[in-house]
């Protein structure tokens, strides 16, 4: 079953619409390697200015999108701060607000990880570097950005620090002592290879326990862990008033419960185990699952899903309020990935009140402990998914709903997330 996108809402104007207009026919449109950029730096007389650059931002991905949205939001509204975001697109644009401006870089899609794309213009990244005089420069990707921003900075004489988004080791091996053969040597050196990146880097940065864990244990000494925040306001169980209109607008059933799936169809996001378990718990219960997004195991999952008879799929999600309706109208939200740096989904969905079923690793897995909202299944084991989602679906869901809004009011504000990595910068450059 296949639900329809439904009208975009109109959302309110912020930098996001500023930085990415529907109509883009405003955008400032230049070759960043060779024209003249704008006049000034962005908000020249800011005392701390940034520079974010990563090429894990694309019109329909997640976590780092969201993380580095938020971060416009916090220094858009502080006088003191200005930010320059330098990322990849179809063409090279230029876009700003009062404190924050965006470079689009142009680059060709990587064939395998939709909706990414590759980032190549060293020349355009030096120039930028050396036009916005940032105090500080975030690398959130790891293979050629990192180098290319390493030397362009060096002459800047501006230092890195490293934002660990992505879990590359555990990436090419969920499980390395599982594992033998190429796998197993490639996880090791993947790991070889994040020791080398280190060496361009003042400090990493990176959002769960288990992240920091993984990268002490090999070898990375210098880390900080924050964890990421939400957006209270807009992840709200206030809108569980409106499940049953959220659902008959969506084609979604209303009278049965509805377990979840938000985020990238890509391999390391395990939705193969969760799509595996679900005939087993359809057999047991009467709920039904809805997977939202998109990426490239797409047809491999639909193909997997075949024999299942009550399972929905929906597009990604660009209208955030209507993201933010959906986690209030399901039942659980199910988290199948064990390598998870974070998992910010699972937390939007623990601020709308819903509880989370996660793989007992990884980011998740630590959200669902803190906030004792949910329960956690054998990573990568499908009868366990289905043992605990069948569990879950028989209690007390209203219960671990409240438990889950409470830890993310508790713990998880974005303006407390900014306060202190601007925080870690200044240590940084004192």
């Amino acid at each position: 079953m296949t639900v329809p996108a439904a009208p975009a809402r109109r959302p309110a104007t912020d930098i996001e619409q500023t930085l990415f207009p529907a109509n883009r026919a405003d955008d400032r449109r230049i070759d960043i390697g060779r024209e003249p950029l704008p006049a000034d730096p962005i908000r020249p007389n800011a005392s701390l200015g940034v520079l974010d650059i990563t090429k894990w931002f694309g019109e329909t991905s997640g976590g780092v999108r969201t993380y580095l949205l938020q971060k416009a939001r916090y220094v858009e509204a502080r006088a003191d701060l200005r930010q320059a975001l330098v990322i990849p697109g179809p063409r090279d644009a230029i876009t700003q607000g009062t404190g924050v401006r965006c470079y689009r870089l142009q680059g060709p899609r990587i064939p395998t990880q939709r909706p990414y794309r590759f980032m190549l213009a060293t020349r355009s990244i030096r120039r930028i570097i050396h036009h916005e005089r940032p105090n500080i420069i975030e690398v959130g990707s790891c293979f050629l950005v990192p180098w290319i921003t390493a030397r362009a900075a060096r002459r800047a004489d501006v230092p890195l620090v490293f934002f660990y988004h992505s879990n590359l080791p555990r990436t090419v091996s969920a499980f390395p002592d599982r594992d033998g053969g190429l796998r197993r040597r490639g996880h090791e050196l993947a790991w070889r290879y994040v020791r080398k990146l280190d060496t361009l880097f003042q400090l990493t940065i990176c959002a769960s326990q288990f992240a920091a864990d993984d990268l002490r244990q090999h070898g990375i000494e210098r880390v900080e862990r924050v964890p990421l925040g939400v957006d209270l306001h807009h992840f709200t169980p206030r809108r569980r008033a409106d499940a049953i209109a959220t659902r008959e607008r969506l084609g979604l059933p209303t009278d049965a419960p509805i377990a979840a799936f938000v985020g990238r169809f890509a391999r390391e996001k395990e939705v193969d185990v969760l799509v595996r378990a679900w005939p087993e718990i359809e057999r047991r219960t009467d709920a039904w699952l809805l997977i939202v997004g998109d990426g490239p195991q797409r047809d491999n999952l639909r193909a997997l899903a075949a024999s299942s008879k009550r399972i929905c799929w929906m597009p990604y999600q660009h209208d955030r309020g209507q993201l933010a309706d959906i986690l209030a109208a399901i039942d659980l939200f199910v988290a199948p990935c064990s390598i998870e740096t974070f998992g910010l989904s699972a937390l939007e969905a623990l601020a709308s009140g819903t509880p989370v079923l996660s793989a007992d690793r990884g980011g998740v897995a630590e959200q669902v402990e803190r906030s004792g909202a949910g329960a956690t299944f054998a990573a990568g084991d499908s009868a366990s998914l289905a043992d605990a989602a069948t569990h879950l679906l028989g209690g007390d869901l209203r219960v671990l709903g409240h438990r889950g809004r409470e830890y993310a009011e508790r713990e998880h504000d974005w303006p407390r997330v900014f306060d202190r990595i601007f925080d870690i910068y200044r240590r940084v450059l004192g």
